[in-house]
């Protein structure tokens, strides 16, 4: 039995992505602080809602999905009914492993993940990483939760805050990306929905051939650019706005941003 303790977009994310992955309703419960949203997951998934409190109690995963700021609290409704065999998977940024053992106050093995919502088409990307108590058997469970929908990175510990900056809080900057070149084909004078169109398949193509090729994208991005062409205008201005200084500082920033909200 899995339990998925608060069912937000990512939690419900994982929920369907579970589903889909082949576990029945009847495998996995979920909690949730409303009333009318617990109603909509049961008629939605056909799964079982629940206290956060029963789920620890039932289940043998516990998987944490709630805001970092909730997850003290949650932790403190949950320790008396957590024994030290249950395995617990924190989903939340920037909460570490050890922040859950010394709240659950038993030797309980705890694997951090991270993922992001492409988890709902099953191409997620997702780096876990194990606690103190946390073994091989456990790092091979959560893989086993997550792979059917998507890629799984093992990572120390110390890189995860830097993982959600990058693959947890990366599909916001593509899709910013994505509607800065649509409004640029809008201002070049295409319609927005063949733009849109033109953009999205040209990224999609891009992601696929970088996938795929095994090439680096720098020897990629010099295919594209011919000597004097259009291509390189382009780039000669991307450098010129300081584009990739900005997404190192960008990305920098949200990484802060997740300690800062663990920590708060």
């Amino acid at each position: 039995m899995i339990a998925i303790l608060g069912t937000g977009k990512m939690g419900e994310a994982l929920l369907s992505g579970l589903l889909r992955a082949g576990f029945k309703p009847g495998d996995i419960m979920a909690t949730t602080r409303r009333a009318e949203r617990a109603e909509a997951l049961r008629e939605t998934y056909g799964v079982r809602t629940v206290s956060n409190s029963e789920a620890a109690k039932a289940a043998d995963t516990l998987i944490l999905a709630v805001k970092p700021q909730d997850m003290g609290s949650l932790l403190a409704e949950i320790a008396p009914h957590v024994p030290a065999e249950r395995l617990v998977i924190s989903a939340a940024a920037g909460i570490t492993t050890s922040f859950v053992e010394q709240r659950l106050g038993v030797e309980v093995p705890v694997v951090r993940v991270m993922s992001n919502t492409p988890i709902r088409f099953d191409e997620a990307m997702s780096v876990i990483s194990a606690g103190a108590y946390a073994g091989e058997e456990h790092l091979k469970l959560a893989e086993g939760l997550l792979k059917p929908v998507g890629k799984v990175l093992r990572i120390p510990e110390s890189q995860q805050d830097a993982a959600t900056a990058l693959s947890g809080s990366g599909p916001a900057y593509f899709f910013y990306l994505v509607e800065a070149m649509v409004d640029a084909g809008i201002l070049l004078g295409m319609p927005r929905a063949a733009a849109l169109d033109m953009v999205t398949q040209s990224i999609v193509g891009a992601a696929v051939m970088l996938r795929d090729s095994g090439e680096h994208p720098v020897i990629l991005r010099e295919a594209v650019t011919s000597p004097g062409g259009t291509t390189i205008a382009a780039i000669a201005e991307l450098e010129r706005h300081s584009v990739r200084a900005a997404f190192l500082a960008a990305i920098e920033a949200a990484r802060d941003r997740g300690r800062q909200l663990a920590s708060g």
